[in-house]
């Protein structure tokens, strides 16, 4: 197969971040499913680095980043990062 040629039309968010507890952020994460689909983020890969399993990145697809970037800077999303336990600003990059 010539993956060359092949279009590619999904873009990439990652959030990096640390958390308080893996267990507890993964709980918030996994209830705010409904309002990373309703901005058109789907595909959500979660890792943990082996040294720190509370160093959190996840990789989604984003099917329309002008909306992703509004969810992104919502006020929904600051307090359901704050409620699962994120330590600081989080990094957020969208790439293709």
């Amino acid at each position: 197969m010539n993956t060359m040629n092949t279009q590619h039309t999904t873009e990439n968010l990652t959030i990096h971040h640390k958390v308080k507890d893996y267990a507890t952020w993964r709980t918030g994460y996994d209830g705010h499913e409904k309002s990373r689909l309703s901005a058109g983020i789907t595909n959500g890969r979660v890792f943990r680095r082996a040294e720190d399993p509370n160093d959190v990145v996840v990789v989604q697809d984003v099917a329309d980043v002008a909306k992703a970037r509004v969810w992104v800077a919502s006020d929904d999303l600051k307090a359901a990062m704050q409620k699962s336990g994120v330590i600081g600003s989080p990094s957020i990059r969208f790439a293709s």
